[in-house]
C-alpha cells in the first residue's frame, strides 16, 4: 500500500467514526475534481456545487458500505456521476426559458472551477467548448467516456441504455464533434 492510500484509508476510519476534522479533509482532497464532474454533466455552477455537498453528505453517511473494492475517489466519482445524471434528466423534463443580462459580467459564464491543462492548452479549451453545443445525449456520453474515462458496460448501467446503443452514440458523438471541429478550422 502507498503511503497515500494509507492515508486516506486511516481518515475514512476516522471519518467513520464521526470525525469532523477528517471529513473536512476528505472534503478538501476530493471536492475540486467532483465539482468538475458534475459541473460537465449538469452544466450549472450552482447546480454542480449542490450535487457535489449532497454526494459528500451522501457518502459519509453511507461510508459503511464502501467496501475498498475500488479506491474512494472511484467510489465517490460514481455516486457524483449518478446524481449528477438524476439531476440532469429532471431538470430536463421541463423547458428552459433563458434569460440575458446585459449587464452580466462576461467573467460568470466562465464560472467553474478548471484544470490546469484547461487553462493552458486553448486546442483543450475549444473541444470542452464545443462539446458544449453537442446534443445533450452527445454531450453526455462522450464526457463519461473521453473525459471522466467510464468504459462502454459502464456507460450503459450510468444512462440505462443497451450496448449498441451506447456504442452508437458514442461513436455518433464522436462524429458530430470531429466535424464541429473541422469547420471552425476552416
Amino acid at each position: 500500500m502507498t503511503l497515500t492510500t494509507t492515508h486516506i484509508d486511516e481518515l475514512l476510519e476516522k471519518c467513520r467514526r464521526g470525525d469532523e476534522r477528517a471529513q473536512m479533509k476528505v472534503y478538501n482532497k476530493y471536492s475540486k475534481a467532483m465539482y468538475n464532474v458534475a459541473l460537465r454533466i449538469v452544466k450549472d455552477s450552482a447546480e454542480a456545487e449542490d450535487i457535489m455537498q449532497e454526494c459528500f453528505l451522501k457518502a459519509f453517511d453511507k461510508l459503511d458500505t464502501f467496501e475498498g473494492t475500488s479506491t474512494f475517489g472511484a467510489w465517490l466519482k460514481r455516486i457524483v456521476v449518478n446524481h449528477s445524471i438524476g439531476v440532469y434528466n429532471k431538470n430536463t423534463r421541463y423547458t428552459e426559458v433563458e434569460y440575458h443580462d446585459q449587464f452580466r459580467h462576461e467573467a460568470d459564464e466562465s464560472a467553474g472551477i478548471a484544470s490546469e491543462e484547461e487553462e493552458q492548452n486553448p486546442k483543450v479549451k475549444m473541444i470542452l467548448k464545443t462539446m458544449e453545443s453537442l446534443k445533450e445525449n452527445y454531450r453526455v456520453a462522450l464526457t463519461l467516456h473521453l473525459i471522466e474515462g467510464y468504459d462502454y458496460e459502464e456507460i450503459c448501467e450510468i444512462l440505462n441504455i443497451t450496448y449498441a446503443n451506447c456504442r452508437t452514440t458514442i461513436s455518433r458523438a464522436k462524429e458530430s464533434l470531429r466535424t464541429k471541429l473541422l469547420s471552425y478550422e476552416k
